[in-house]
C-alpha cells in the first residue's frame, strides 16, 4: 500500500484512487512570460518521479499540467517588448516544453491553456454567481465571496478572522469582504480581453486552474500538486471555488514540493539570482538536477549550489560504475556467490519499493540502490563475468529508470579519443621505463581532459568522467 503525505490533513494516508488503478493528477504549471528556471525544473521533476513510480506500481496516470498564458506578468512583458501577449506566451510554452524534454520529464497527458478554456471559465463563474458563492461588482469585476464558504482556509490552516485583520481593499476594488478574490477582472486600456456577461475582461488567476481541471479530469481528482508556495492563496482558492461549484470534494490528496534555494537564499528576480534551465544544462547533465531532487525529501527545501551539484554528480558516477562491463580478467564466480548477487538484486527491489511506498522516500530508495551498486562492484572485483553481472545490472537499470535517470556515459569526439589513446600508450611506456614523474604528468593531463583511468594487472582502462 502506497502512503503519501496529504497537505489537507497534515498526515500520511493510504493512497486510494477514485477509479481502480487510475490516477487523475493535476499539477500547476508555469506562467509563461520568461525563460523557465531551475525552481520550475525541481517541481516538474518531483511530479515526474511520482508519476513514474505510480505507473511502475501498475497505475494508469492521467497527468495534467496547465500553462497560464493570460496574466499580468505576460501582459506587462509583452507591452515592454511590443509583442502580442498570446504570441509571446506561446513562444515560451514551446521553450518550456523543450526544457522539460531535455530534463527527461515525461510529457503530460494534456497541457491545457487559459486562453483556450475561456468559455468554460465564464460558465464556471456564472455557476458560482447562481449558487450565490460569487457576485458581480459595479466596476465590472466578479469576486468569490469567502464568507459563503464555511470551510475557507482548511488547506492552509488559516482562519478567516485572522486573515481579515491583515487584509485591506485596494483602490479600485469593489469587494464586499477584504479576502474576497477576483474571478473576473474588468479590462483596462491596452490589455488583452474577452467578452463576458460582465463586460470585456479576463479571468483571475485561481479560477483558471479550477476550470481547466474540470475540463480535463472532471469534478473530482486524486492528486493536486504544486510548489508549497501555492498552498495559499492559489490552492486554497481553487478548493473554495471548485467545491462551491460542484458540491463535492475536489481533490483527495494535496502534494506540495519544497522550494529551491540558491546557496541558502530564495531564488528571485529582485535578487538577480535566477538560474535558467537552459543555463544549467550548458554545464551540467540533466541527471544532476534529477539526482539533486532524489537525494532529499521532495517536501523539503532544496539547496542548489556548486557543492550540492558536485555531490549529485559523484552519486551518479557511483551508480554508473556498477553498469560497466566485467574486468577482462574476469572468469566466473562460484555458483553460490553468483546466486548471492541475484538475491541482493531481489532484496534491493523490495527495499526500493518499500521506501517509495512510504511517501516517495527517494533518499531511502537511493540507499537501497547503493547496496546493489556495492554488491555488483564487489562481484566484478572478485572475477564475475558479464553474464553473472547482467541480472543485477538489469535490476539496477530498471529501478534507476523508475527515477527517470538516463545514466549516460560521457563521450568525446573521435579526435579526443585518439588523443586519449595516444597519451595512455605513452604513459604505459613511461611506467615500463619506471619514469614515474612522467607517468604522473600524463595522468594529470588525462584528468584535466575529463578522463578517468584505472590500472590493473591486465593493463590500463579509461573512461570519460
Amino acid at each position: 500500500m502506497i502512503r503519501l503525505y496529504n497537505t489537507l490533513t497534515r498526515k500520511k494516508e493510504d493512497f486510494q484512487t477514485l477509479e481502480p488503478n487510475v490516477v487523475k493528477m493535476y499539477v500547476c504549471g508555469v506562467t509563461v512570460y520568461n525563460d523557465a528556471h531551475v525552481g520550475h525544473a525541481m517541481s516538474a521533476i518531483v511530479f515526474d518521479i511520482i508519476r513514474r513510480y505510480l505507473e511502475y506500481r501498475g497505475y494508469s496516470v492521467r497527468h495534467v499540467m496547465n500553462y497560464t498564458d493570460v496574466d499580468d506578468k505576460i501582459i506587462n512583458r509583452a507591452n515592454a517588448l511590443g509583442e502580442d501577449p498570446l504570441k509571446l506566451s506561446q513562444r515560451y510554452i514551446e521553450d518550456y516544453a523543450n526544457d522539460l524534454k531535455n530534463l527527461n520529464v515525461l510529457p503530460a497527458t494534456s497541457n491545457p491553456q487559459v486562453s483556450k478554456t475561456m468559455p468554460l471559465i465564464i460558465e464556471f463563474i456564472q455557476g458560482l454567481i447562481q449558487r450565490e458563492a460569487a457576485y458581480a461588482a459595479s466596476n465590472g469585476d466578479v469576486y468569490f465571496s469567502v464568507t459563503e464558504d464555511k470551510d475557507y482556509g482548511k488547506l492552509s490552516g488559516r482562519k478567516l478572522d485572522d486573515m481579515q485583520a491583515g487584509a485591506r481593499i485596494e483602490v479600485g476594488e469593489a469587494k464586499n469582504h477584504p479576502m474576497d478574490f477576483a474571478l473576473w477582472k474588468a479590462a483596462k486600456p491596452g490589455e488583452i480581453s474577452w467578452d463576458s456577461p460582465w463586460g470585456k475582461g479576463r479571468p483571475g488567476w485561481h479560477i483558471e486552474c479550477s476550470a481547466m481541471n474540470l475540463a480535463e479530469l472532471g469534478e473530482q481528482i486524486d492528486i493536486h500538486g504544486g510548489g508549497n508556495d501555492l498552498i495559499f492563496p492559489h490552492h486554497e482558492n481553487e478548493i473554495a471555488q471548485t467545491e462551491s461549484y460542484t458540491g463535492k470534494q475536489f481533490s483527495r490528496y494535496w502534494i506540495h514540493n519544497g522550494m529551491l534555494q540558491l546557496g541558502g537564499e530564495k531564488m528571485s528576480k529582485s535578487l538577480g539570482n535566477i538560474v535558467s534551465i537552459k543555463d544549467f544544462l550548458k554545464t551540467r547533465d540533466a541527471d544532476v538536477m534529477r539526482m539533486l531532487v532524489l537525494m532529499g525529501s521532495y517536501r523539503a527545501p532544496l539547496i542548489f549550489n556548486d557543492e550540492t551539484q558536485d555531490a549529485a554528480e559523484k552519486s551518479l558516477e557511483r551508480i554508473k560504475s556498477a553498469l560497466r562491463p566485467a574486468s577482462p580478467s574476469g572468469k566466473e564466480l562460484p555458483a553460490g556467490t553468483a546466486a548471492e548477487l541475484v538475491t541482493q538484486a531481489d532484496s534491493t527491489k523490495q527495499a526500493f519499493t518499500d521506501a517509495m511506498d512510504d511517501d516517495f522516500n527517494s533518499p531511502l530508495a537511493l540507499a537501497a540502490l547503493y547496496e546493489l551498486v556495492k554488491a555488483i562492484n564487489t562481484s566484478r572485483d572478485n572475477g564475475a563475468n558479464d553474464s553473472q553481472l547482467a541480472p543485477a545490472q538489469n535490476m539496477l537499470r530498471e529501478l534507476t529508470g523508475v527515477f527517470g535517470l538516463q545514466l549516460k556515459e560521457k563521450t568525446g569526439s573521435s579526435e579526443d579519443e585518439a588523443k586519449v589513446v595516444a597519451l595512455i600508450a605513452e604513459r604505459t611506456e613511461a611506467r615500463k621505463q619506471k619514469q614515474w614523474a612522467r607517468s604522473d604528468e600524463l595522468r594529470d593531463q588525462l584528468k584535466a581532459m575529463g578522463v578517468t583511468i584505472e590500472d590493473s594487472k591486465d593493463g590500463t582502462t579509461w573512461r570519460w568522467g
